[in-house]
């Protein structure tokens, strides 16, 4: 016959404070590791993502540059200290923000149209939705609009305090890079080079000032090359046109694809391809072997490009982001609260 051993006494004591410190830890662990979520707004503010494609919708009726511009405007705060809306910023008396840099102004676009998604969402569910999540909402859209697949975003940014315009030579790609420099920097943000020439296949959209390529690969290559040997003749003709020499080229804008400036495909790649990238990091990207290869399969294949494109938003709209109870929720994206 079996003996039946009792269990030693537990007070309701140890086990009230037991259970307290459990709650405590996940709390603490939950809050600690927040991931972004699908959804993320439905309970809390369920008209959220739609005010917002209504806002997109509207900008980019009105002017389809605003897709290209939202687009850049998200991969420009992302790269930056993460998305956290850092972008959106004004300088003050005593910091010069991220907006007011040579790489951001005057060619970033699109801040009013996340002004105006924010006035509306704080209207009718103040303090919930983040600056960070308008603007990767925004983004989803515009790829959308543009002709690209659509993507669902988590959400559950938080909005930082900081914006330094001294942090974005540290960070952002330079239209300058080689493959070798693109695919470390974005390496830096975690992400693979497979994904660095997706991702810039969002030059498929939008437009340049000329001062950004110009000098570099019209006028002032090197000592003995005017012009970039790599460039199309023909292609570098029709810039020059268009950005004359001894003009800084601070107010002319071209496209960056001339086949189809608002259509998001993948006429970026056959460009390249021909030898018509409009700035170096993009006609680099046929001198390195591994990513020329990357080039040549997604010339051939718009469908697997545009799948693996909305991939490659998503990661990228969780570089570094500050959830749960980090940064804040900003009453207006200009400014810290």
């Amino acid at each position: 016959m079996s003996q039946i051993r009792k269990c030693p006494e537990i007070s309701k004591n140890s086990i009230y404070y037991s259970v307290m410190l459990f709650l405590s830890l996940s709390i603490s662990i939950s809050v600690s590791k927040a991931e972004l979520q699908r959804g993320y707004y439905m309970q809390s503010c369920p008209m959220a993502e739609f005010i917002i494609k209504d806002e997109v919708q509207r900008a980019y009726y009105s002017n389809r540059g605003y897709a290209a511009g939202l687009v850049r405007l998200h991969f420009h705060d992302c790269f930056v200290r993460g998305c956290d809306a850092s972008v959106l910023l004004e300088s003050t008396p005593g910091n010069k923000a991220e907006k007011d840099d040579p790489a951001n102004n005057p060619s970033l676009r699109g801040f009013e149209v996340i002004d105006n998604a924010k006035a509306r969402l704080e209207d009718i569910c103040p303090g919930v939705v983040s600056c960070a999540d308008i603007i990767a909402y925004a983004a989803r859209d515009s790829v959308e609009l543009s002709g690209g697949y659509g993507y669902d975003v988590p959400g559950g940014r938080r909005d930082g305090r900081i914006s330094l315009a001294s942090d974005i030579i540290k960070n952002l790609p330079p239209a300058f890079g080689d493959a070798q420099l693109m695919t470390k920097i974005f390496a830096a943000k975690k992400l693979t080079q497979d994904q660095m020439v997706i991702l810039s296949g969002a030059h498929t959209i939008g437009r340049a000032h000329c001062n950004s390529f110009s000098n570099s690969r019209l006028y002032n290559f090197s000592i003995s090359t005017a012009q970039d040997p790599s460039m199309n003749s023909v292609y570098a003709a029709q810039l020059k046109q268009q950005c004359p020499s001894g003009n800084d080229g601070a107010n002319i804008i071209v496209p960056m694809d001339p086949v189809s400036p608002f259509v998001s495909d993948t006429a970026y790649y056959n460009n390249i391809l021909n030898n018509r990238g409009l700035f170096t990091s993009d006609q680099s990207l046929l001198s390195d072997p591994s990513t020329a290869k990357l080039v040549y399969q997604y010339a051939r294949n718009p469908s697997l490009w545009g799948r693996k494109f909305a991939d490659a938003m998503v990661a990228m709209g969780q570089i570094e982001v500050l959830t749960g109870n980090q940064g804040e929720i900003r009453a207006n994206c200009r400014v810290v609260n």
